[in-house]
């Protein structure tokens, strides 16, 4: 009898682990230390039009503050990559992508953080350093935004939330104007960026963990409203990722060659290797990666767990990834 409830145990133990994980349903404080930081500035003028606004809670914390990727030499003298909280950065690409429908222009707008902190109760599954976020808006072919889109940039935890812009014959068969339900946030049905002539996505970040835990639209003019007038960060190009200053030189915030390429440096998540590698047939699950051409890096940028829809769910190619999770732009 002992020997079937020791294995039970650890199966309990390890689903409790694995659910906690991904809900953190804890009560935020409203009154809490709030910072909204936007980016601004770049040399895109709808990238800086359309920037959504990150609401920080708890921000007294600087782990809830995003950063500026750094770099410093190691103790053993190698490049060793930071989130400096000091400086918030937002990172920016712009891409197009075609369907039968039409033509879009994807805004993504990347962020990270200095770590997610390792917690019993709740428990992280997501523990570890230089943590990043993805939040794409997706424009029509007249500029409109009609979806976002945000993950981290693990590939976790994706959600869509489409704008009142967006046709109905777009969205999925059969879906509903209900919250949506992402393993344990939940997220509004719709996003109303029509309501105003200059709408601002919201980003509401829950505290330690950096998740998506609600999203809104205001008017530009009333950011100043939800906590102070917006901290400003500068919107630069994605690739600078590439470039951080190291002493007389350089280096990425990426891994470029090895098992680890494509990659975040120092962003090895080890209870998510432990509790879900098995299930997506990938030892480096959970960790940070590089948003680009998997035919450049060998790394697809995943959003399912199911390994034979690697390719599918890979959101380098968007439409593609559309199809793959039923939107029918």
């Amino acid at each position: 009898m002992r020997r079937l409830l020791v294995p039970a145990a650890l199966a309990a133990l390890v689903a409790c682990f694995f659910l906690t994980g991904c809900a953190h349903h804890f009560a935020v404080s409203p009154v809490a230390p709030l910072t909204v930081i936007r980016g601004q500035g770049g040399t895109d003028a709808l990238g800086e039009r359309f920037a959504p606004a990150f609401l920080v809670y708890e921000s007294g914390r600087p782990g809830n503050l995003m950063g500026e990727p750094r770099a410093r030499l190691a103790r053993d003298g190698g490049p060793e990559v930071y989130v400096d909280p000091e400086r918030p950065v937002v990172y920016f690409l712009k891409r197009e992508f075609s369907t039968d429908k039409g033509r879009y222009t994807n805004l993504i707008y990347r962020v990270h953080f200095p770590e997610i902190p390792f917690s019993l109760v709740p428990f992280n599954l997501t523990a570890g350093k230089n943590a990043g976020l993805l939040v794409v808006i997706t424009l029509d072919a007249d500029e409109r935004p009609v979806l976002v889109t945000t993950v981290h940039t693990c590939g976790c935890y994706k959600a869509f939330t489409p704008t009142d812009l967006l046709p109905a014959a777009s969205l999925p068969e059969g879906w509903e104007a209900v919250p949506a339900k992402v393993y344990g946030e939940t997220l509004p049905p719709m996003a109303g960026m029509g309501k105003f002539q200059d709408p601002v996505l919201v980003v509401h970040l829950r505290p330690g963990v950096h998740r998506v835990m609600d999203l809104s639209v205001a008017p530009e003019s009333g950011l100043a409203a939800l906590a102070g007038p917006p901290v400003a960060a500068p919107l630069v190009p994605m690739s600078r990722l590439d470039h951080l200053a190291l002493d007389n030189g350089e280096t990425s915030f990426f891994h470029d060659s090895g098992i680890m390429e494509g990659f975040v440096k120092g962003s090895i998540k080890p209870w998510e290797t432990l509790f879900m590698s098995w299930a997506a047939l990938d030892l480096f699950v959970g960790t940070d990666k590089r948003y680009a051409d998997p035919k450049e890096t060998g790394n697809p940028f995943y959003t399912s767990l199911k390994p034979w829809r690697r390719e599918d769910s890979d959101m380098w190619d968007f439409a593609r990834f559309l199809r793959y999770w039923g939107w029918r732009l």
